[in-house]
């Protein structure tokens, strides 16, 4: 029996215990591990730190010589495909190949964590640690996020309780409020019913605060004076001509900035094997860029050789926007990973055979997987398939997977990082290495900012996703002229689309054929540097499931919480 045999079959104990029982290096030692000192570090207990501005300023003047691996997926299934595991696992490999790395993963949104999918600090014996602090409230960068965001909220009613000097439009603002929770109570709601000395009635909506603009700029800004620009430029409202009004014009950059201050500097903290790990940001991929902050990955490859990160959902989603969102802010991938796991390629070619557990199905799931690396392959990246293995899958399963991508000359590994830590990457790791040395990295942007709004949505409809063309509502028609009339039409898109299907209808499995894509609300994140384009009906806030993972989670008299996964 070989070795990612028995892995599979062995019994992983729950994430939380595996995490409890790790051993854990003091911060100053992992961060010893990047060259840095003690003096760097700002820390938050034991396990976990801030770097100091000084210690980022220094950082920055350095060249970025190392090299990004970007840890993307196939199509996912509701329970993901397992891609922060993947990219936690493949930098511990990379550790036990002598390998000087880090790794750069998301801060999880309280939202998932107490609904369907659980933490988001990897899995098994592949995770960040400290797992119960970063699944929580961790150093409270997303709490501050949350804070900002409702500063901005409350000081536009605020304007218009006092006189609205500014001349906001009730029915055009455009910035509400923000919780990290799951509540779908809250997408549309009414302010201001107390009288006129609470404030004139509106209509208003939460998002969750992943989905916050403030979140994405959080996460591609650079410094502190990149951070006040961004947000400066934030549209919160229309006044009664149609003229957009700023966080400039409300007079709070100041204020919005000394909050978000402490959370733009990176987290450092330790994989379960003692990999350096910044945690860091977390926008969701499906209306923003999916994937931890463009400043920590900055920092990390000016101080490892290797930097493994991961990007939201599948390549279509997490990976494009990286490409042509947060890759032009100087951050290009050496080499990709795809995540593949055969109940996604079966769940992809079902429909098509009519039997979900058969081997059939899983064959006929391949032209998903195909299509993930034939879009990253033309956008100039080696790619490289880690085949996530989960202890259901038999090996005639993984054998055909194996040959299919042999077949087609895709580099490819069985992955059991889940149940074995760095050595199930190991294969998967110096696979990784090659792509990224082979120096055939090209990066090849779906489209050139110059293009029309319109034909950049288009580029990446019919590119990237695999369809005929793109429909655009009359409403959304107005959005294009009004964009082009503000002078943002010269922005990159981020394209809001369901994460199940390559399309915009999540009923859609494999590589749908002869659809267009409908868009059907255009608005500017002029902070954060996109257009957002909005398709399906794709939600910024969502709701907790009948049987929210949040029911699971206990806490002992002694304070010893349970139940997270």
């Amino acid at each position: 029996m070989s070795s990612h045999q028995s892995a599979t079959q062995r019994e992983v104990p729950p994430d939380i215990d595996i995490a409890r029982e790790a051993s854990r290096r003091p911060i100053e030692a992992v961060a010893g591990d990047l060259g840095l000192d003690a003096a760097a570090l700002e820390p938050r207990g034991d396990e976990v730190a801030k770097l100091t501005w000084d210690a980022i300023d220094r950082v920055m003047q350095r060249p970025a010589d190392g090299k990004l691996v970007l840890v993307t997926a196939m199509t996912p299934t509701r329970r993901g495909a397992g891609k922060t595991v993947t990219t936690v696992g493949l930098g511990q490999a990379l550790g036990q190949l002598g390998v000087s790395n880090a790794v750069a993963v998301r801060e999880p949104s309280q939202g998932p964590v107490f609904g369907i999918k659980g933490g988001a600090a990897g899995g098994g014996y592949s995770q960040v640690l400290p797992m119960e602090a970063i699944n929580l409230h961790f150093t409270g960068d997303i709490h501050a996020v949350t804070a900002a965001h409702n500063l901005v909220a409350a000081t536009v009613d605020a304007s218009r309780h006092h006189g609205n000097p500014l001349d906001v439009d009730p029915d055009r603002v455009v910035w509400g409020r923000a919780l990290d929770m799951n509540d779908r109570a809250l997408r549309e709601t009414v302010v201001g019913l107390g009288g006129s000395t609470n404030g004139p009635p509106r209509e208003d909506s939460f998002s969750i605060t992943a989905a916050s603009e403030l979140m994405a700029v959080l996460c591609l800004a650079t410094d502190i004076a990149d951070l006040k620009d961004r947000i400066g430029r934030i549209i919160v409202a229309y006044d009664t001509d149609g003229d957009p009004i700023t966080v400039a014009d409300l007079d709070i950059v100041g204020a919005v900035t000394a909050l978000l201050t402490d959370a733009l500097r990176p987290n450092l903290v330790q994989t379960i094997e003692g990999t350096p790990a910044f945690v860091h940001g977390g926008p969701f991929a499906n209306i923003a860029t999916g994937t931890n902050s463009v400043l920590a990955d900055h920092v990390g490859l000016r101080l490892a050789d290797y930097l493994v990160t991961e990007a939201g959902f599948g390549a279509d989603l997490g990976a494009e926007k990286f490409v042509d969102i947060v890759s032009r802010e100087g951050v290009a991938p050496d080499a990709t990973v795809v995540v593949a796991t055969v109940e996604a390629l079966k769940k992809h070619g079902a429909p098509s055979v009519g039997d979900e557990d058969s081997i059939e199905a899983l064959r006929a799931g391949f032209p998903n997987l195909d299509h993930h690396v034939d879009n990253l392959r033309a956008m100039g990246l080696p790619v490289v398939v880690a085949i996530n293995r989960f202890p259901s899958d038999d090996d005639a399963e993984i054998d055909a997977v194996l040959e299919h991508c042999e077949a087609r000359g895709v580099l490819t590994a069985v992955s059991t990082v889940y149940q074995q830590g760095g050595e199930g990457g190991v294969e998967l790791a110096r696979l990784v290495q090659a792509a990224a040395e082979s120096g055939e990295a090209d990066l090849q942007p779906t489209y050139p900012l110059d293009a029309p709004l319109d034909e950049k949505i288009r580029a990446v409809a019919t590119q990237v996703y695999g369809a005929d063309g793109v429909e655009f509502t009359p409403s959304a028609r107005k959005d294009l002229a009004r964009i082009e009339e503000l002078g943002l039409d010269d922005l990159p898109v981020c394209i809001s689309k369901t994460p199940a299907s390559l399309s915009d209808d999540p009923a859609r499995a494999g590589v749908p054929h002869g659809w267009d894509l409908t868009v059907r609300e255009l608005y500017p994140s002029a902070g954060a540097g996109f257009v957002v384009a909005l398709t399906g009906d794709v939600l910024t806030m969502p709701g907790l499931p009948a049987e929210p993972a949040a029911c699971d989670i206990e806490v002992d008299d002694d304070g010893t919480i349970s139940g997270l996964f």
